[in-house]
């Protein structure tokens, strides 16, 4: 299977099933375990998903958006960690 296919049928699990483990999407995709990691790697390198103490969700188009400006933004006074909001430590002046 194609990665593309596998990240479009690992992300549609997430979406139906509102949140839920690597595992659960193993069980349910019929995949093995690294197959899953390296799907949810991608998805979650492309903003598309979020993963919070084991659990996995679908990210809206604003959380999207969010990440995605504080991770490539570099003049943004805060960084997002783990969905947590940080100041940023360095690399900003607040001229």
């Amino acid at each position: 299977m194609k990665e593309e296919d596998v990240d479009w049928l690992i992300y549609h699990i997430i979406t139906q099933k509102g949140e839920v483990t690597a595992d659960d999407l193993a069980d349910v995709s019929g995949l093995d375990a690294a197959a899953v990691t390296t799907s949810l790697d991608r998805l979650d390198r492309y903003f598309l998903i979020d993963r919070t103490s084991g659990k996995i969700r679908t990210l809206s188009v604003g959380e999207a958006l969010i990440k995605c400006q504080a991770k490539n933004d570099g003049t943004l006074p805060y960084i997002i960690e783990n969905g947590v909001i940080r100041a940023r430590k360095s690399g900003y002046d607040r001229k």
